[in-house]
């Protein structure tokens, strides 16, 4: 995220590639969206959108560089027979709304709004639960936070509000808490189909704790994506 900072492309296009490999590796389909000259954020299609029960609430970037993405995705939404919901808050997608089994866990603090969160609510009338986010290494709550399967998360309790400590603490007793050294390696920016996690390896502590509950840890590393603040979740936009 630093512009000082080089980044090897041909490795990175092929730790992409290694990701793509291993969710087809474990049974799911992967689709593509073309890319837009002068948008290398769109790499991190989890930015994109939230797609649940087959409905699309769309976002509207706080950056004004990723601003030009919105309708990229909204027509390969459209072009794929989605109606596309585009929010009137500053929101996006997937970084920052989580869906939890019942609910859908949603970050604010730096990126999306309070806002935004009531209007996910209303859209997809789902209880939508707000989090504050107060660390700005965790920027989204994906950063944060992932869901295991849908009783439980994992998540990094210092990234949060006190008050929001509370909340994932009543919703959540029995969470995998990670420590900070996994969080600062992206360990949370994992994807969990239920029984496998596909995580960055740098996470030895997570890794470790998913083996003991039971969990496949799939280790992929995007290291060179990282570097622009995006991991394995950034990367992906799940169509459920």
């Amino acid at each position: 995220m630093r512009e000082d900072t080089e980044v090897d492309t041909d490795l990175a296009q092929t730790q992409w590639e290694t990701l793509i490999r291993a969710y087809r590796d474990h049974g799911h389909r992967v689709e593509f969206i073309e890319p837009v000259a002068g948008l290398p954020d769109m790499v991190f299609a989890a930015n994109a959108a939230l797609v649940l029960e087959g409905r699309v609430f769309g976002s509207r970037f706080h950056a004004p560089q990723r601003r030009p993405e919105q309708l990229a995705y909204e027509r390969w939404f459209k072009t794929a027979g989605f109606d596309v919901h585009p929010p009137e808050s500053v929101c996006e997608g997937e970084g920052d709304l989580v869906p939890a089994g019942p609910y859908v866990l949603a970050g604010t603090g730096f990126r999306t709004t309070r806002a935004a969160h009531q209007e996910v609510q209303e859209f997809f009338g789902v209880p939508t639960i707000s989090l504050l986010l107060v660390d700005p290494y965790f920027y989204h709550l994906d950063t944060a936070l992932f869901v295991l399967d849908d009783r439980n998360i994992a998540y990094y309790p210092e990234a949060f509000s006190p008050g929001s400590r509370e909340v994932l603490g009543r919703l959540y007793p029995d969470a995998l808490i990670a420590t900070r050294d996994d969080a600062m390696a992206f360990g949370l920016n994992s994807v969990s189909d239920g029984r496998h996690v596909f995580v960055a390896p740098q996470a030895t502590g997570l890794i470790d704790q998913l083996t003991d509950r039971g969990y496949v840890p799939v280790p992929v590393d995007l290291s060179e994506l990282l570097k622009a603040g995006g991991g394995i979740k950034c990367c992906t936009q799940e169509i459920r």
